[in-house]
């Protein structure tokens, strides 16, 4: 695994969520990234989303880029699984995604039934198994599964060998996570981990909150996270990206270099 100063960053389809898939791949390799995510199914309703069925024009073009470009697709984001959701019907995202080298899922936890969510939580995983996939557990604090101790509870229940969690520095400090809480999860459990920054003291309701995490977002090391304990307890094997949503009028290529520039400055020190 290369020394953290030199650790491959993925860049998060959300920071810059108005590109499409094959100019992302193109502006990742251009500005220095090693992977990207793609959001291939809303994150809540009206929410940006790509279609690249498998075998479509789309999904075509965006597996020459990769190829072309050297850029690897580390995940697809980003699912809830509520009370009304069904796995199966994930089937065709994640055939197109293994068909793009994706190794991850990423989803959010939001059904108040506890049982029926660690339920398809684990057919959720069985699935992805089929395409060689994991599935990385976040926490938020608007969702029910809102913290990171309460995501590492639901994937040992499941017990499935490619369910993890994905570590938001964000979320993690908005919903009061803390290094030790990191410390304490089991051995490899931790997948993946998505780095920015944000001021010490968190918004004063759900609403800010809420807007903070998708708005509010500051470059990694410019603002008051604890990132450099994060990441000194985070697994060697966890994969790294960036994700700092857009706002104003930087255009793509600025803010995701100036982001990167951020992060990388952050793992040197």
């Amino acid at each position: 695994m290369p020394a953290l100063p030199d650790r491959p960053l993925g860049l998060a389809h959300f920071t810059c969520i108005a590109v499409p898939p094959v100019d992302l791949v193109r502006l990742a390799a251009r500005t220095g990234y090693a992977a990207i995510g793609l959001r291939l199914y809303p994150a809540f309703p009206g929410a940006p989303v790509y279609d690249v069925a498998a075998g479509s024009p789309a999904f075509r073009a965006v597996r020459q880029a990769l190829r072309d470009e050297g850029v690897r697709l580390h995940d697809i984001e980003f699912v809830t699984i509520g009370e009304d959701f069904a796995p199966a019907s994930l089937a065709g995202i994640l055939e197109a995604a293994a068909g793009l080298g994706a190794r991850a899922l990423s989803v959010c936890g939001d059904d108040p039934d506890r049982p029926r969510l660690v339920a398809r939580f684990a057919e959720l995983c069985d699935l992805a198994a089929g395409y060689g996939m994991g599935v990385d557990l976040e926490c938020m604090a608007w969702r029910r599964v809102a913290s990171l101790p309460d995501a590492v509870r639901v994937v040992e229940a499941a017990g499935r060998p490619n369910g993890g969690v994905l570590v938001d520095a964000l979320h993690l400090a908005r919903t009061g996570g803390t290094v030790a809480d990191l410390r304490a999860v089991p051995a490899g459990l931790i997948r993946s981990a998505q780095l920015c920054d944000a001021p010490a003291r968190a918004p004063g309701s759900m609403e800010a909150i809420i807007h903070e995490a998708r708005a509010g977002r500051l470059p990694p090391g410019e603002g008051a996270l604890p990132l450099s304990a994060l990441l000194a307890v985070l697994p060697a094997t966890a994969a790294l990206s960036v994700e700092v949503p857009m706002t104003g009028a930087l255009a793509a290529e600025p803010h995701v270099r100036a982001n990167l520039a951020a992060a990388r400055r952050l793992l040197a020190a």
